[in-house]
């Protein structure tokens, strides 16, 4: 992922870590690091005028035009209306009326050289008797027999359609219903990532918002494809009333590094929307098992750039505690360095990384059986060394805060059953 806060691409923050005192101008430098790496510094905001701002406000749907005999990218023309996949019968034959199928085939999200017809993600090239003056809309999954229930339930490949030409691990529509994305108020850019817990609770990273004054940042759920508002299900923003800092946090060497932001009103839950399951508190992770680490990206947030406005899934090893530390010694923190045990480690494979992923973003395994498809946040995206090399990346360790979490919903008028299993 390229990530807005370039989170885990530096040792600078783990210098921070390290088992001496620095010196005043070592402080310095070291501060400097902190608010570049893992964007603290709330003057950063003012300079960013362009991502997701440039696409904020949605078009009705009865508004967007078709587009017919155009000339692609790559100079491929066809004789089409260009149209959201859910405004062109998926049969040739027939279409349902009553809602009752569940996709519409494939969708190829290619680009450049070798790019489909249709230049948007939820485009597709419909022939004319095909092409639909309404939406749509497959069977709502709450409406679905044997459909699995409650948090955490990975909508696995995406809804309504399968994305074909995938190549920067791009996650599929809805997919990942609970992560959403933390924007500046002022000029709505990306800084970090997060979770739903409750409807109305995102669970972050301390780094992203213990400089930021509530009403400076807002809530957004549901998104997918930063470059158009086309999808079938749109997505929904909300301003924030609190935010919970961990009172261990340290932010200096990013231990402890959770934050409670309690939204100013709850989201509605959809079939893209979801709070993500919680683990039970002091659940150790199974070294070996594959995770997943979703957000966008830093450069292509908004209408520059193609690949990175997908939310991206990196799949990512739990790795041994021990282990990691050894291998973090391994590196220029040398053979005494320390890791924190507010930390989990995942990853260390050469070329899947989450080195430029998102502060804050959720790091989500899988928990029962594989049939529910269902997930449970066991990290945050913290910190790393280099990029996409075989030493794993650090994240906060959900497990570690659950007792704490439960408490401040609990004082805050939330319940917990809703992330509980």
């Amino acid at each position: 992922m390229n990530g807005y806060t370039n989170n885990c691409i530096s040792i600078c923050a783990i210098l921070l870590i390290g088992v001496s005192s620095p010196a005043p101008q070592q402080n310095i430098n070291a501060q400097k690091n902190i608010e570049e790496i893992f964007n603290t510094n709330s003057n950063l905001s003012a300079q960013k005028e362009s991502g997701i701002g440039l696409v904020i406000t949605p078009d009705p749907m009865e508004t967007i035009s078709q587009q017919s005999n155009f000339t692609s990218t790559s100079g491929k023309t066809a004789t089409c209306n260009c149209v959201p996949y859910y405004k062109c019968d998926p049969s040739t034959k027939s279409f349902t009326e009553d809602g009752s199928f569940d996709g519409f085939g494939v969708i190829d999200i290619r680009f450049n050289d070798d790019d489909p017809i249709c230049p948007a993600s939820v485009d597709v090239c419909c022939d004319a008797n095909r092409t639909l003056n309404k939406t749509l809309n497959p069977t709502p999954l709450d409406q679905r027999p044997n459909q699995p229930r409650g948090c955490g339930v990975r909508n696995t490949g995406g809804l309504d359609f399968t994305l074909s030409g995938v190549s920067q691990n791009e996650a599929g529509f809805g997919e990942f219903p609970w992560t959403v994305a933390l924007l500046h108020s002022g000029n709505l850019s990306y800084f970090c990532a997060g979770s739903l817990i409750h409807k109305q609770v995102v669970l972050t990273a301390a780094h992203c918002v213990e400089s930021l004054r509530t009403g400076s940042f807002t809530v957004r759920a549901g998104e997918w494809d930063t470059q158009t508002m086309k999808e079938r299900l749109p997505y929904q923003e909300r301003s924030v009333q609190t935010v919970i800092l961990h009172p261990d946090y340290n932010r200096r060497s990013i231990a402890y590094d959770f934050a409670l932001v309690i939204l100013s009103q709850p989201v509605t839950l959809d079939d893209h929307i979801n709070v993500i399951c919680l683990p039970q508190q002091d659940d150790i992770p199974q070294p070996g098992n594959t995770c997943f680490s979703t957000g966008w990206g830093k450069d292509a947030f908004g209408s520059l750039g193609k690949y990175s406005s997908l939310m991206k899934r990196v799949p990512l090893p739990i790795v041994e505690f021990n282990s990691c530390q050894t291998r973090l010694r391994g590196t220029r923190l040398g053979p005494k360095f320390a890791l924190d045990r507010s930390f989990i480690c995942a990853g260390g494979q050469r070329g899947i990384d989450t080195c430029q992923g998102d502060g804050g973003a959720p790091l989500a395994c899988p928990r029962g059986s594989t049939r529910e498809s269902r997930y449970q946040q066991t990290g945050i995206v913290a910190w790393g060394i280099g990029c996409n090399d075989e030493v794993p990346a650090a994240y906060a360790n959900v497990a570690l805060v659950r007792g704490w979490i439960d408490q401040q919903m609990l004082t805050n008028g939330f319940g917990t059953a809703v992330y509980t299993a």
